[in-house]
């Protein structure tokens, strides 16, 4: 009863609308902030991050700390880049009310990132927000881009255009 009517309510729409675009300014101001500082290096945070993981109470998990070992330092251009731009496009998309719901999904999926490298801040809170959006579907992107996009993206599908079809024998 409460995902359909968070999922069909037009008034819950207008209020997703709101919380879509304050967790969208968030992204996106974050992201422009590191593009244009020109420093953003991401492997200082992911240092951070392993160094949180030893002593008597850890912050980050010894699983997380050694994926940032083996595969996110080795790669910490390739990191830096994914979270300076994954952030502003998360933010724009989400502003704008465009692909709502997978904007979410790499948001939430960024946030969990931050949380299992120890760091709190805003992260919870955004991910607290970002459920409600994914959970609401469509209706989280009814009053943005998605109104147009969506409706037009499945019009324009084959294989939902397949499923329409009549079978004649």
């Amino acid at each position: 009863m409460f995902v359909n009517f968070i999922r069909n309510n037009k008034v819950v729409a207008g209020i997703l609308a709101f919380l879509r675009i304050y967790i969208g300014y968030q992204w996106l101001t974050g992201g422009y902030g590191k593009i244009t500082g020109g420093s953003f290096e991401a492997s200082g945070f992911m240092q951070g991050a392993i160094a949180s993981a030893s002593g008597e109470h850890p912050a980050v998990q010894g699983w997380w700390a050694t994926f940032l070992e083996t595969f996110a330092m080795p790669n910490a251009e390739l990191f830096s880049f994914m979270v300076m731009w994954g952030e502003l496009l998360v933010g724009l998309a989400l502003i704008l009310g465009i692909f709502t719901n997978f904007a979410a999904l790499m948001g939430i999926t960024m946030n969990f990132a931050f949380l299992f490298s120890g760091t709190v801040s805003t992260n919870a809170q955004m991910v607290l927000i970002t459920v409600f959006i994914l959970v609401a579907g469509y209706n989280a992107g009814r009053f943005g881009l998605d109104r147009w996009v969506v409706p037009f993206l499945k019009a324009h599908n084959p294989k939902q255009k397949h499923k329409n079809e009549a079978v004649t024998v």
